[in-house]
């Protein structure tokens, strides 16, 4: 039943686009390299598992990371007494509406067990695995005819190079299923010398690790084994202080490995034929069998075709307009890096899998950028890997949060590791804008799957989500209505905290969380919690300055001061990301307009990151200016590099994934339109064919 209500939803809203169409626009921004890039490497993975390749097609010049959604890595606990365990973090307690409430932040009583909890996990880069030459030193200047091809359309990169005159071709492939990387190499020089070694680093302390992962030179602080090594495979386990995992190497044909070299934790594969064929797979646990290269091949292939045939799809070809060229250029290969980076069994960091930031954890902020746009875009599979099992797992430590503050119901953490443990900060612990998200994952789905298996899969969280946003409003006695904060930071993360009351849109996403979860018990027949609309009902108004939005209550001079005038520009998305309110006041459009133009005027767009520029952008086309839109969409600042990698810039390294999942939300509300003004909003002159959009709310 699921399946032909899906199909009659995503009827096409333009002419559909077949198959091959799409395989034509897909392939032609396949990316070409002709050389290493210092930032960025060329992947391939499946959203759990991504190797990152330089331009040999391994990281033989370039130690781009392999890296998986389970390997992790935690250093020993502080010795400090009295900070010797988890347990032993207190945080910092705040005065929040007449009473001192505990938060998880840093306490410098604490110091060494508090920033031991801000370090640890971190996500670790399982090996690096490239060309040896023999006894020669080579460099990537002694490589001739260098090219390299990723075809997003089957998964597959090749790269080939000419060295001492010989030919050398490789393709490198990843499979679908598992975390494992097939290698085909082919080249004469494989039985003169080239082969490849692999290689294993240590973690470190850095907040940021990029464009590499992991350190070289720590070989005394980890350990690795060979063992079970056969004519045709071997194992090498990997220690790191309490974290054990597994590489599982198989060729085919006449092969070996040997090592490690000494003092190093690199191990050698040398083939005795013109073609090296082989896997690495790796785990947490030993593996007794994995597939073969042809079959990861044949795997992979099936999975992309399967990717790009289903799902929503925008066709720019016949736009005639560079702008458009570059728009569907992005688009593509966002959508392939997505995949590859982001449809993970967690939220995906905001680098994916490409390096870490914030120690390769995840921000729960930002999972609404991440992954909305695998339901925006049709590909619900890919969130249904994580939601809403990731709030089902989370609930109990949000559950926890929540009543230790003297609070109702679950309070959603920020930067988080997979067990749900949320790292000491003060920005982690007074960040509100997360708690809306299940609803807005929820009301999303239910969109496309109106029945009883989703209101049931979603109902326990909205309704701890709901309970905990009913009783963290404070009802203020002066003016009647419910405050939301202080205590608090807003989506800027750059007010002050015990000033901060009543931000424009976390209001407004208060009011549309509390909607959704009261819509969601009257679909099931049952009744409303009267706090939940209590609460609702009684929010205190949007704060309005000189005829605009403000950041939050109480700002008079908000548009001359550069500290309210920085960072992002959330007003926009009351009008934007949020449809208009089903409850309570409705929003005025010349004060949205207004908003907008001074947004556009004094805003310091050149210093934004991230997904500014596509909550601009939505807000723009729901005010009907559709080439304001396309122009946020093609900022100068809004930058995207040859293989579609998001520029972070100079407030965060690259790639910087919301940049991406963003333009894919803002591109879907172009092709598909909203409630009440249906159908695609592309600017004048453009042709565009657009298939399967439901329309965003």
């Amino acid at each position: 039943m699921r399946v032909l209500w899906l199909l009659v939803v995503l009827a096409p809203l333009s002419g559909a686009v077949s198959v091959s169409q799409r395989r034509k626009v897909v392939q032609s921004f396949n990316v070409r390299r002709n050389t290493s890039s210092s930032t960025t490497p060329l992947q391939v993975g499946n959203g759990n598992f991504a190797f990152g390749a330089d331009v040999t097609g391994l990281q033989t010049f370039q130690p781009y990371a392999i890296l998986s959604t389970w390997g992790w890595h935690n250093f020993s606990l502080p010795t400090t007494v009295n900070q010797t365990s988890v347990e032993d973090f207190t945080g910092l307690e705040w005065w929040t509406h007449g009473r001192l409430v505990t938060y998880a932040q840093p306490n410098p009583a604490e110091n060494d067990i508090s920033t031991w909890l801000i370090q640890n996990p971190q996500r670790t880069n399982l090996a690096n695995v490239g060309f040896t030459f023999g006894t020669s030193n080579v460099t990537e200047s002694n490589l001739e005819q260098k090219t390299q091809l990723l075809d997003m359309w089957s998964g597959k990169l090749s790269s080939s190079f000419v060295y001492n005159g010989s030919a050398v071709a490789v393709e490198t492939w990843a499979d679908p299923e598992s975390d494992t990387a097939a290698i085909i190499i082919e080249s004469e020089l494989l039985t003169t010398g080239l082969g490849l070694f692999l290689d294993f680093p240590y973690p470190d302390r850095n907040k940021f690790d990029a464009p590499f992962v992991g350190v070289w030179n720590a070989t005394s602080s980890h350990s690795t084994v060979l063992r079970d090594a056969s004519s045709h495979s071997a194992t090498i386990q990997h220690t790191m202080d309490q974290n054990t995992y597994f590489t599982n190497v198989a060729w085919e044909g006449r092969a070996a490995i040997a090592g490690p070299a000494d003092g190093t934790h690199r191990y050698f594969i040398t083939a005795e034929t013109n073609r090296l064929q082989l896997t690495l797979s790796f785990s947490p646990e030993p593996q007794t069998k994995t597939g073969t290269p042809q079959g990861i091949a044949s795997a992979s292939r099936d999975w992309w075709l399967s990717f790009w045939s289903s799902g929503a799809f925008i066709d720019l070809s016949a736009a005639n307009s560079t702008d458009a060229t570059e728009l569907q250029r992005r688009i593509i290969t966002s959508q392939y890096l997505l995949a590859v980076n982001s449809a993970s069994s967690n939220p995906p960091q905001e680098s994916g899998l490409v390096n870490n930031g914030w120690y390769g954890k995840f921000h729960l902020e930002m999972n609404l950028w991440h992954t909305l746009p695998f339901a925006r875009w049709g590909q619900f599979p890919l969130l249904w890997r994580s939601l809403p099992d990731l709030y089902e797992r989370f609930l109990a430590t949000s559950l926890e949060r929540a009543g230790t503050q003297g609070y109702a119901g679950a309070r959603w953490g920020k930067m988080t590791d997979p067990t749900g443990r949320s790292a000491p900060g003060e920005i982690n612990s007074l960040l509100i804008w997360q708690q809306p998200h299940p609803m807005y994952f929820a009301e999303t789905e239910y969109r496309s799957f109106p029945n009883a298996t989703t209101l049931q899969r979603w109902d326990g969280v909205l309704a701890a989500t709901a309970d905990f946003m009913a009783s963290f409003a404070f009802l203020n006695a002066s003016t009647g209505v419910y405050d939301l904060g202080p205590p608090m930071y807003p989506v800027a993360e750059n007010t002050p905290p015990n000033a901060t009351v009543n931000p424009t849109f976390e209001l407004a996403y208060w009011r549309f969380g509390l909607d959704v979860a009261a819509r969601w018990r009257a679909r099931q027949g049952r009744p409303v919690p009267p706090a939940w609309t209590a609460v609702r009902d009684g929010l205190a108004p949007l704060p309005v300055v000189d005829g605009t939005y403000a950041v939050y209550e109480g700002i008079p001079h908000m548009w001359t001061d550069r500290a309210t005038t920085s960072d992002h520009p959330a007003m926009a998305g009351i009008f934007g990301l949020l449809p208009p309110p089903a409850s309570g006041p409705p929003l005025d459009p010349a004060v949205l307009r207004a908003t907008a133009a001074k947004i556009k005027a004094v805003w310091p767009l050149d210093e934004s990151y991230g997904w500014d520029f596509a909550l601009l952008a939505m807000n723009s086309l729901r005010l009907g200016n559709v080439a304001q839109a396309a122009d946020y969409l093609l900022h100068p600042v809004f930058q995207f590099d040859d293989a579609g990698y998001p520029v972070g810039g100079a407030r965060v390294p690259t790639p910087y994934f919301p940049n991406s999942a963003s333009l894919l939300l803002a591109a879907a509300m172009m092709a598909g339109g909203w409630d009440g003004d249906e159908g695609p909003h592309f600017p004048a002159g453009w042709a565009v064919d657009v298939d399967g959009f439901v329309p965003a709310m």
